[in-house]
């Protein structure tokens, strides 16, 4: 059977509608038709089924265990304890009975039947929450910076996410009458698009806005990012703008890679919604609509070039943008522990494995966030790397949390014994993603449990190595900014990539092929033993890889993009 493009049934939907609300109420079958799992997207889920038991239930005729993942659109990642507790409720009643925390800083549920899919969406939207262009060929959730250490600077930081992601929301009114059953009015289906048009973009589209020195969310990685730039007095000055990050990649496939984003320029404060719509508006019209795998804004920047893709952003915008200014990025991950703000308050960042927040023999994690959230009088932030910061604490709330984190298992120390351990990232993966090749979030644990012994060894288990490990090629986990990286390529077998950086400004290099776990741990241990040996002080696990020549910079453009001589 041949089903229609993802364009034309873009088209054809009436502005995202389809027929999800005949699909919805169909009784007869737990799944969703060809065109309305596509445009169900746009509304903050995905269709999938069980992997894990897709064989059985084709051999006893019975369709797949279809359910279906519902991701939150949460710009900059701060919800309150009251939405707390309501994601919670709702991921007890309506999903698999835990939380997790995304690599796009929001939440998604896992394991929502059809028949719950309405009430679950409604109960999102009774906690002041909503999935709107959560997923699709939008614009999606915006990440801001999360770890709070200048609060008036993330404040405005976190305000940018949030105006963004108002900005570029769809103008089609069908979200509210397929889930919250609003009554329809006259242009029901014919609404202006004014920045996506009638078949909206060619793919996804993220923008990430980063505080130096520490690039807590990728900031390269991003389609657009922004590079916070302060002023002497300490207040935000503008934005370095980068453009054409994107981890996707697929196997076998030259014409598809990661790459690093270009920093292009500065703008001001006031500058900031016409640069990014020029850029967003570039895509839309010069992006490939025809192989989807070559759709992303990084090809579109490499096909036509950057000096055209800036005219054409520079054109639209109604300026040129002003020459970058300097910045430094030290790190790319978050700060666990506590932390205190310039106001006095505290913050506690908590590291969860693979962002699963569930109760486990040992680890109830999901009721003592819940017990958490009964007290905290602050808010709760979720950061791009699956961590959780308990943050606005004050001061004399400090001890009564850490009893709470004690008692409920939430000490990474205890959990994660390496620092290696406590900062994986790592995908969802099988059994639910319809790509994955390989284990990912379910295989960490295992991976990092042999690790372990490796690291002691060599006297490294507190060195802060990046882990990432990913399912498919198609990097949701960002793996490709990892000093040590798994890309699933069937089960059991997994690329070995290394040599990124700590600062998220230089990719990893393919170091193995299609290997199982004994080869990995092979290739590691002598890494190991060398860089215990022969680092230099403070040097990182991927930079000592560069410099001793055990890598090099990848054959592809994607390490070329930053321009890091605009460094201070």
């Amino acid at each position: 059977m041949t089903h229609p493009s993802v364009e034309d049934i873009k088209i054809n939907s009436r502005r995202l509608r389809g027929t999800l609300l005949e699909g919805l109420a169909d009784p007869v079958t737990g799944s969703l038709s060809f065109d309305d799992q596509r445009l169900v997207k746009f509304h903050g889920s995905y269709q999938q089924d069980d992997r894990d038991i897709r064989d059985e239930r084709r051999r006893q005729k019975l369709e797949p265990a279809h359910q279906f993942m519902i991701r939150i659109r949460a710009p900059g990642g701060v919800f309150t304890p009251a939405q707390w507790l309501q994601l919670d409720h709702i991921a007890t009643i309506y999903a698999n009975h835990s939380l997790r925390v995304t690599t796009r800083q929001t939440f998604q549920f896992h394991g929502v039947i059809k028949r719950e899919l309405k009430a679950t969406m409604q109960a999102i939207n009774a906690a002041a929450m909503d999935t709107i262009a959560a997923c699709g060929d939008v614009n999606r959730n915006v990440l801001g910076a999360s770890n709070p250490l200048q609060s008036r600077l993330h404040a405005q930081v976190h305000e940018w996410a949030q105006n963004l992601s108002t900005h570029f929301l769809p103008r089609t009114r069908a979200y509210y009458e397929v889930w919250l059953d609003e009554e329809k009015v006259a242009d029901s289906g014919e609404e202006e698009e004014v920045f996506y048009g009638a078949t909206y973009l060619p793919r996804k589209f993220k923008i990430a806005v980063a505080v130096p020195p520490f690039n807590d969310v990728d900031v390269f990685a991003n389609d657009l990012g922004l590079i916070a730039i302060v002023d002497e007095a300490g207040d935000l000055a503008g934005f370095n703008i980068a453009i054409g990050g994107g981890m996707g990649a697929s196997h076998g496939d030259p014409k598809t890679y990661p790459r690093l984003g270009n920093v292009i320029g500065f703008v001001t404060p006031d500058q900031v919604f016409d640069v990014a719509t020029a850029a967003l508006t570039t895509q839309r019209d010069f992006g490939d609509r025809v192989e989807r795998k070559h759709a992303r804004f990084k090809y579109t920047i490499d096909d036509r070039g950057v000096d055209f893709i800036v005219d054409q952003i520079q054109q639209r915008a109604g300026f040129e943008l002003a020459p970058a200014r300097p910045w430094r990025f030290e790190h790319n991950g978050d700060r666990l522990g506590w932390v205190e703000g310039d106001d006095g308050h505290w913050h506690l960042t908590l590291s969860l494995p693979s962002g699963r927040i569930a109760d486990r023999p040992n680890t109830p994690h999901l009721t003592g966030l819940r017990e958490i959230a009964r007290i905290h009088q602050g808010e709760f932030r979720v950061t791009a790397n699956q961590n959780l910061i308990i943050a606005g604490v004050p001061a004399s709330e400090r001890e009564r949390i850490d009893a709470l984190v004690r008692e409920y298992a939430l000490d990474s120390e205890n959990n994660a014994p390496t620092a290696l351990a406590r900062t994986a990232v790592a995908c969802v993966a099988l059994p639910t993603c319809a790509l994955a090749m390989a284990e990912a979030e379910r295989y960490l644990p295992d991976f990092t449990g042999k690790l372990e012994p490796l690291l002691a060894k060599h006297g490294l288990r507190d060195a802060p190595i990046l882990l990432r490990i990913s399912g498919c090629p198609n990097g949701c986990s960002r793996p490709y900014l990892g000093e040590i990286a798994l890309v699933g390529k069937a089960p059991g077998r997994y690329n070995l990539m290394l040599g990124a950086d700590h600062r998220g400004q230089r990719l990893n290099t393919l170091y193995r092929e299609n290997i199982v776990e004994a080869e990995i741990l092979d290739a590691l241990e002598p890494l190991f033993a060398r860089y215990a040996n022969e680092r230099d002080s403070d040097e990182g696990f991927g930079d000592f890889l560069h410099r001793s020549g055990v890598v090099e910079l990848p054959p592809y453009p994607t390490n070329k993009q930053i321009s890091l001589e605009l460094q201070a």
